[in-house]
């Protein structure tokens, strides 16, 4: 036997290969999967990354769905995830990453299944408390694309570029994407997930963006998230309701961190407290993790 193909075989070899944890990332109702674009590459230097597309507005599965009569809510989308994690990953448990409407997937996932469940990274999370500005609501009935983008960053004039409205106006220009994306907001606005933050057992970072102009209140979504049982906040200052792409650094470190057991304290410019009583204390610009 060839040698090379001998040591692909070695059995000691493949006994001490140690696969990293599997981590999922689940976008959002405004999102695709291309939304984790900052954050895919520096997550799998650490855990085994799987983005499942459980919401394609045009794909072809969820407009079966559609035709048949059925609704496309959060609980058909956490047993989307569900049938994905049990028919393509196969290793639980996982760690669950969910943007907006994926942290209520998550969430509801992990009430269902939890012995599916290492850890939750819920970021900006839709249906905790209050209700939601719905920029794409707004976006497909006025045709209305640079307030869609725009709206769900603090730095508009930064990342809300011309290139990036006109790839979004290009999606909407398709009769199958746009009747997805109303089954789906007909679906899912107005969901909460409330009554199972004192459920769910796993330990859950949470990660709200100061300036987020899609949650109608941050604040009330601070405190209602303090029920779970094993939550950590963080607040990131002049941050909007994408963290993950707006200040994808920071919300790189602070996943890698916590999912692994390091985040040992949240930095005070951080601190949920500081951000509810903001007016006595002014938040840094800048924020530094401590190491550990």
């Amino acid at each position: 036997m060839n040698p090379r193909v001998r040591n692909l075989f070695d059995i000691k070899r493949l006994n001490g290969y140690k696969r990293p944890s599997p981590l999922i990332l689940v976008n959002g109702l405004a999102e695709q999967s291309e939304s984790w674009f900052a954050n895919r590459r520096h997550l799998s230097r650490h855990f085994d990354v799987k983005v499942p597309e459980i919401l394609v507005y045009d794909g072809d599965s969820l407009h079966r769905h559609i035709d048949a009569g059925g609704e496309v809510t959060v609980d058909y989308l956490a047993d989307r995830l569900a049938v994905y994690l049990a028919e393509f990953v196969q290793r639980p448990p996982y760690h669950l990453v969910g943007s907006s409407l994926g942290g209520q997937i998550c969430l509801t996932l992990a009430a269902r299944h939890p012995e599916l469940v290492s850890k939750l990274v819920l970021i900006c999370p839709s249906g905790v408390y209050g209700d939601e500005h719905l920029p794409m609501m707004d976006g497909v009935r006025r045709s209305d694309y640079d307030s869609l983008v725009k709206s769900v960053f603090h730095r508009r004039s930064h990342l809300a570029t011309g290139s990036l409205v006109d790839a979004i106006e290009a999606k909407f220009q398709s009769r199958k994407w746009k009747k997805g994306v109303l089954r789906t907001l007909r679906g899912t606005v107005g969901h909460s997930v409330a009554p199972l933050l004192e459920v769910v057992p796993h330990p859950t970072l949470l990660i709200w963006g100061s300036d987020d102009r899609v949650l109608s209140d941050v604040a009330g979504s601070i405190r209602a998230a303090g029920r779970m049982l094993k939550g950590r906040q963080v607040v990131i200052p002049k941050c909007g309701h994408a963290p993950q792409i707006e200040k994808s650094r920071l919300v790189n470190t602070l996943v890698t961190r916590f999912l692994r057991d390091r985040l040992r304290s949240v930095p005070p410019a951080l601190d949920p407290a500081r951000f509810l009583n903001k007016d006595a204390h002014p938040t840094p610009s800048k924020v530094a993790i401590p190491r550990g």
